[in-house]
């Protein structure tokens, strides 16, 4: 067995259901992503965690340290595995984004792997650093299993290249508010195991 990384985007937020971009502003989980929070903790509960990593931002730290406590652990935090910062468009809605920057923003939906965000970062920066994180995760964590609790894009970039796919297919992968995804690395290989498991949320309405 390599390195297994139990991978879970942050729960919701109140921005998330007023479908307002986050990327690296530090907004807090709603109700409804405490509870969600919650059910990814209960579902992970009984695996056998060496640490609990996550993005610094708060939704994600949040959502890290209810699944930490059930172990024992620390939230460690890895600055590597933060959202995409959008720049101008964070805390814009979708709506008020394609009114103000409707070439960029068909773009971004077309085309995510030529944009560069105004004031933001692009798909390829944001790769860069992601991949620099999880070299530090497998030196750390050679045949051990982690929690990593991150965002969106982010998440999307792990798995696609977890499959060998560019940046180009971004929105070929969908990845819910505190779904599990969980991929292995052996020496140059990956194997995603499963991807955006929802099954411990029902009951819960979900977060964009």
């Amino acid at each position: 067995m390599g390195l297994r990384v139990i991978v879970l985007r942050h729960g919701s937020t109140r921005w998330n259901v007023e479908q307002r971009y986050q990327g690296c502003v530090d907004t807090c989980l709603s109700d409804e992503g405490r509870a969600q929070a919650g059910a990814a903790a209960k579902a992970l509960a009984d695996r056998q965690l060496a640490a609990v990593y996550a993005s610094p931002l708060a939704r994600a730290q949040e959502t890290a340290r209810a699944i930490a406590a059930c172990h024992g652990l620390p939230v460690l935090t890895a600055p590597a595995f933060r959202e995409i910062c959008l720049g101008l468009w964070e805390g814009l809605t979708i709506a008020e984004v394609q009114a103000q920057f409707p070439e960029l923003y068909a773009a971004w939906r077309e085309r995510p792997h030529t944009v560069t965000m105004p004031n933001g970062e692009s798909l390829a920066a944001v790769r860069e650093r992601i991949l620099e994180g999880l070299g530090q995760l497998r030196s750390a964590h050679a045949t051990d299993t982690v929690c990593l609790v991150s965002h969106g894009v982010t998440i999307r970039l792990l798995i696609l290249e977890a499959f060998g796919l560019l940046p180009e297919r971004l929105w070929s992968i969908y990845v819910d508010a505190a779904a599990i995804s969980e991929l292995e690395y052996r020496d140059g290989s990956a194997t995603v195991h499963r991807m955006n498991v929802q099954s411990h949320l029902d009951g819960l309405a979900g977060g964009l």
